[in-house]
């Protein structure tokens, strides 16, 4: 009989239990909607007194409603700029759960949200610039190969487009023409993706090299042709009256006599190269602008641009000093 009894009073425990906690669900529900239609009609500081109603869980009792109470409170301080309130919220679950994830998270967000601007941009700073920086060396790679193919190239196609034998003076014409007078873009794309349908495969850095090397060579080519042409052509009668030859008076008297004259137009030309190299990302080159993409698009945050464009400046600065002294150097029989 005492047995009998004592299962008895064990079930209706259980019972009792079982009801305390489907009912104690049942109210945790109903103040879940409810805060939820405050917050949809914009009364947060109710929604936030419905949900500090749950109270913490007691031992063995189910977490779950707690703890979702508090994120949401946590939320809502958020998005109400008091990161000092949401993080309050979370110190509520992490003194319960410590291993809770989605609190741990967000209080490492709202940590860096209350540390000072210039903290976080130091921050941002120093976990850009390795990325950037590597972006940055390929981009230097391009335009110092393209600075040595180039000025050679433009000097071809200008003495071809000078030269008295049409056929040569004709094709550097149409090169001067195709290459002037079609984007860049459209150029690295047909060496990078056209050419392998005709068989031939290039790697994006040998495919970035000969699209900005033909393309700055005919730019460089009509500066050239330019430059020379501005040269009295007395000169060349007088370098033949001494027995020179074309070639040893264009070597020798003509084409030194232009350095002072080219060294403003082909800096402006380098200084524009430095900045083109951003239209090989589109070829798969991971050069300082598809670095910074890809750290904007990775974490959303514009320090990532802003330090790209701070090492776009500094190279065109130094760029531009260079040539400034180089030009001072080419004309200084000039300023005597």
């Amino acid at each position: 009989m005492k047995y009998i009894c004592s299962r008895a009073f064990v079930a209706l425990f259980f019972l009792w239990f079982l009801a305390g906690n489907c009912l104690g669900g049942t109210e945790y529900d109903l103040l879940f909607r409810q805060s939820s239609d405050l917050m949809a009609q914009g009364d947060l500081d109710g929604a936030v007194a419905l949900l500090n109603q749950i109270p913490p869980p007691t031992a063995g009792e189910e977490a779950g409603a707690f703890v979702t109470s508090r994120m949401q409170i946590g939320r809502i301080y958020a998005s109400q700029d008091a990161p000092d309130k949401a993080m309050a919220a979370c110190k509520e679950v992490l003194k319960l759960f410590p291993d809770n994830s989605e609190a741990r998270n967000f209080a490492a967000a709202l940590d860096n949200q209350l540390k000072p601007a210039w903290h976080t941009v130091l921050s941002d700073t120093l976990r850009f610039l390795p990325v950037l920086g590597k972006g940055a060396l390929m981009t230097l790679l391009l335009v110092f190969c393209t600075m040595l193919v180039s000025p050679l190239g433009g000097l071809l196609i200008a003495l071809g487009r000078i030269s008295n034998l049409k056929p040569v003076s004709g094709l550097c014409w149409f090169i001067i023409w195709f290459f002037r007078g079609t984007p860049l873009l459209l150029q690295l794309f047909f060496i990078y993706y056209g050419l392998p349908s005709l068989g031939i495969t290039l790697s994006p850095l040998v495919s970035a090299v000969i699209g900005l090397g033909l393309n700055y060579s005919a730019y460089l080519g009509e500066i050239i042709r330019g430059a020379i042409q501005s040269i009295d052509y007395g000169q060349m009668e007088a370098a033949k009256a001494i027995g020179m030859s074309y070639s040893q008076a264009m070597r020798r008297i003509i084409i030194p006599q232009t350095y002072k004259r080219l060294m403003p137009p082909v800096g402006n030309e380098f200084i524009a190269l430095i900045k083109d190299t951003a239209l090989v990302s589109t070829i798969a080159m991971v050069e300082l602008m598809r670095a910074a993409d890809q750290m904007f698009n990775t974490y959303f945050n514009v320090t990532a641009l802003v330090l790209a464009a701070a090492i776009y400046l500094v190279l065109t600065s130094i760029f531009t000093f260079i040539f400034e002294k180089i030009e001072y150097r080419a004309g200084i029989y000039e300023h005597r």
